[in-house]
């Protein structure tokens, strides 16, 4: 650890720590692609992220509780990545950051969760003020259009640029990402920024959706209550996949702990495989 990370670490303490009481590790906040609720983070709400994190608390499931802190973000990075594109066919881009929490006898076996990569997607609580389809240009927080998100217009995919980021609230360690490539599932504040369906019928993105549902139940009911869900998740339409994701969210957030990683199977019963950030 370098003398310089020790001092943007200690202008979050009361006192001086030194490098052998704190514990160090990077993580991907988000990036710019498209992620399974066909949104993306625009460039601008990816800086603007990249700032307001800095000094964030870190929780488990977005439950906040002080009991629940784990650790704080002390420095980010805007990362480009010329090497790779997005879906959308731009330069990937992404948000890592650099957290600590102190070492104590109490989180000694998060520690050891982290660095034997059980605990390493997480997610980000902010709030979006604008909703920009990818499509038209038309900010659907405060108007709308015909064009539907999963679906193709002129051989392009529609989705939603999540941009003018009002406020970051606190980052998580989550079992269920939504983007594919960070590993992040959004969580917006109050401004009814969830209130829009994720697609139409039959899309791409309803088919993810059912993804992440069987592998909610999975972790909250096991493989029966993984295949019983799968069977009801068939017949729904957008509106309804997206009502039965958030509840079984909901479930998985108030129950107890599980692994979070599954090794990467193709047998029946194992979910389908997290996406690593």
């Amino acid at each position: 650890m370098t003398k310089e990370t020790l001092e943007k670490i200690n202008k979050f303490t009361r006192r001086p720590f030194s490098e052998d009481e704190v514990y160090v590790f990077s993580v991907i906040l988000c990036d710019n692609d498209i992620d399974r609720d066909c949104e993306r983070f625009s460039d601008e709400a990816l800086e603007t992220i990249c700032r307001s994190f800095i000094g964030r608390t870190g929780i488990s499931d977005h439950q906040p509780s002080a009991s629940n802190q784990t650790a704080r973000i002390f420095d980010t990075e805007l990362v480009s990545d010329d090497s790779r594109q997005t879906g959308y066919g731009a330069p990937y881009k992404y948000v890592r950051a650099s957290a600590y929490m102190i070492r104590t006898d109490d989180n000694r076996d998060l520690i050891a969760e982290i660095d034997g990569g059980i605990k390493k997607e997480v997610s980000i609580s902010c709030s979006a003020s604008k909703r920009i389809c990818s499509v038209c240009g038309c900010d659907k927080t405060s108007g709308s259009c015909s064009h539907v998100k999963g679906k193709k217009y002129g051989g392009k995919l529609c989705h939603i640029i999540l941009d003018d980021i009002t406020d970051a609230y606190e980052w998580s360690f989550v079992a269920v990402p939504a983007q594919v490539n960070a590993g992040v599932t959004k969580h917006y504040s109050s401004s009814g920024l969830e209130s829009e369906p994720v697609c139409g019928d039959n899309c791409e993105a309803d088919n993810e959706l059912r993804k992440d549902i069987r592998r909610l139940a999975y972790f909250i009911g096991g493989k029966t209550a993984s295949d019983t869900i799968a069977l009801t998740a068939g017949t729904m339409n957008t509106g309804q996949l997206v009502k039965l994701k958030r509840s079984l969210e909901s479930q998985r957030s108030h129950s107890g702990p599980v692994v979070q990683l599954m090794p990467e199977n193709t047998e029946e019963d194992s979910p389908e495989q997290f996406a690593m950030r």
